[in-house]
């Protein structure tokens, strides 16, 4: 694929078609490199995830046997450990995005922000890969007699990949640019993303939290997020307040994100 000549590409198209066509183009080119040496291709995607789901799974319930989450626990630890893994990995990958293909990005007139957004695009598709592995373990649950409270909320699945993608495109936007200045900010970031991760509710649930910081936990904007992907399974752990508090904030991140994007692109372009 000659991504030079994407912006050159069936001029009668109107320019969000032809920035979605060149971003398409730049994804399927990610998932093709990042695939086509390894013999597993697929399989990768999700082991990792599948190991850390397995480590916290034997910790708590095989030798502290320390209640937290909920039961069957496989399932509530999957239904957040995968989106994390994509935010993670997209927020992470964000530091190096502009740093990686210098050459290729100061080459091109396609919009710039297509190299933070293909990061998204592309870990998103490996999300949406993984889903039917969760599948799996609730039929494995429901097959050993545990109880899953599948219930309509699972409707609200496609409400949190909205959310998630707009807080992760926002927060791409904002340290993509700023590494290009400041190089220790790669660093820094890979320090918040393993904060973040105890921060959140991933390895356990809101509800195990004290409760004077069950309001202060909604400000962290995967809260809500990850509330929304386990509604379906875990009723209780759907907070509406927290669900509003992470649209707000999402919102917030991507206005911030355009706004520093805009202010730095040219500068970028100078200094890569």
């Amino acid at each position: 694929m000659a991504v030079s000549s994407i912006a050159e590409e069936r001029p009668q198209w109107t320019p969000f078609a032809r920035y979605r066509h060149a971003l398409w183009l730049l994804t399927r080119r990610d998932l093709r490199v990042r695939y086509s040496t390894s013999a597993l291709g697929y399989v990768w995607s999700i082991l990792d995830p599948l190991v850390m789901a397995g480590i916290y799974w034997f910790v708590f319930t095989q030798v502290f046997q320390r209640p937290v989450g909920s039961e069957p626990y496989i399932v509530f630890l999957l239904a957040a450990l995968l989106p994390w893994m994509w935010f993670n990995g997209t927020v992470s990958d964000s530091t190096r995005a502009f740093l990686r293909e210098a050459k290729l990005i100061r080459s091109t007139k396609i919009p710039r922000t297509i190299w933070v957004n293909r990061l998204v695009l592309s870990k998103g598709i490996e999300f949406l890969a993984s889903i039917p592995v969760l599948a799996l373990f609730v039929l494995f649950a429901v097959l050993s007699g545990e109880t899953v409270n599948l219930n309509i909320d699972l409707l609200l699945f496609p409400l949190a990949i909205v959310l998630q993608t707009v807080l992760t495109v926002g927060i791409g936007l904002i340290v993509a640019p700023l590494v290009v200045f400041f190089r220790d900010l790669e660093r820094a970031t890979k320090l918040i993303l393993r904060f973040l991760f105890y921060a959140s509710p991933i390895i356990y649930g809101t509800s195990n939290l004290p409760e004077e910081l069950h309001f202060w936990a909604a400000f962290n904007p995967l809260t809500g997020i990850f509330g929304l992907y386990r509604a379906g399974f875990f009723p209780g752990e759907l907070d509406w307040f927290a669900v509003a508090v992470s649209a707000v904030m999402s919102l917030a991140f991507l206005v911030v994100g355009i706004l520093v994007f805009r202010r730095l692109e040219r500068s970028v372009l100078k200094e890569i």
